[in-house]
């Protein structure tokens, strides 16, 4: 899409409207009573909405690990999220997880050229870490709307992207491109992004209340080594070794926090 001279806010407006088109069409029946559904569902929508877009132009613009690394920091935001905002205990080992987090984005954010200030480097490192927060908004806010179905939900997502694409469309330096400027290639592509984006939307809210929420952070972690092997073949991209170490205590810390809400359960 880059080189068809897309960027990465119009592509997603594309691809999510695709998403949402074909959701339209496929779950018409169950519109009813959409009016009806709790003021919850558009924070939801909004926080998904933020998590999505951000963690797209994150990934389109900087390197895949490092991002997703950043992005796996979420699990710190949502332990602090849901001891305050949902009143959830936390345990001892949340704490070591707070702690292990924190040490590992410490060792692969340092930087000596910036006076040794452990922060991200740039525009695409500060969106994923903004990710990562949304995305334990996100979950938070599910916890507390559990009476939402699964369609709801994930129609929730879906619209958020939109809207948030939407707001950031006139900030975009590239014109906006018509349908008709794009080649049939160019569709095939939105066409199969968007079938898998909702493939993953739909797995993901049916895996997470199908399954215990500690089995299914862990799981999820599996997407680091998915991207790592991508990133390497793919994208020519390595990492240093404090990359390594901190990026691997961040992932500890992930299955520390898992190990926190298994305790609460």
């Amino acid at each position: 899409m880059a080189e068809a001279g897309v960027s990465g806010v119009v592509s997603t407006f594309y691809t999510y409207s695709i998403t949402m088109l074909i959701g339209v069409v496929i779950f018409a029946k169950h519109w009813r009573g959409i009016f009806k559904l709790p003021k919850s569902i558009i924070w939801l929508s909004l926080a998904a909405g933020w998590t999505n877009l951000s963690y797209i132009l994150a990934i389109i613009d900087g390197e895949v690990m490092r991002v997703m690394l950043l992005f796996y920091l979420s699990p710190l935001w949502t332990l602090i999220l849901a001891h305050f905002w949902l009143k959830e205990k936390t345990q001892l080992i949340g704490y070591i997880a707070i702690t292990t987090s924190l040490l590992g984005a410490f060792i692969m954010l340092h930087d000596p050229q910036l006076g040794g200030v452990p922060m991200p480097r740039n525009t695409a490192e500060w969106l994923a870490l903004s990710s990562g927060v949304g995305f334990s908004l996100t979950n938070v806010i599910t916890r507390k709307s559990s009476h939402l179905s699964l369609l709801a939900k994930s129609f929730a997502v879906w619209a958020g992207v939109l809207v948030v694409a939407v707001i950031f469309i006139p900030f975009v330096q590239t014109p906006f491109p018509a349908p008709s400027v794009f080649s049939s290639a160019n569709w095939f592509v939105m066409m199969l992004i968007a079938l898998l984006l909702m493939a993953a939307t739909l797995f993901v809210q049916y895996g997470v209340t199908k399954i215990e929420a500690t089995r299914a952070s862990v799981l999820f972690l599996f997407e680091l080594v998915v991207a790592a092997v991508a990133a390497y073949y793919l994208a020519n991209e390595t990492m240093t070794i404090n990359e390594w170490i901190g990026g691997g205590l961040i992932v500890v810390a992930a299955i520390f926090a898992a190990s926190n809400h298994k305790a609460i359960d």
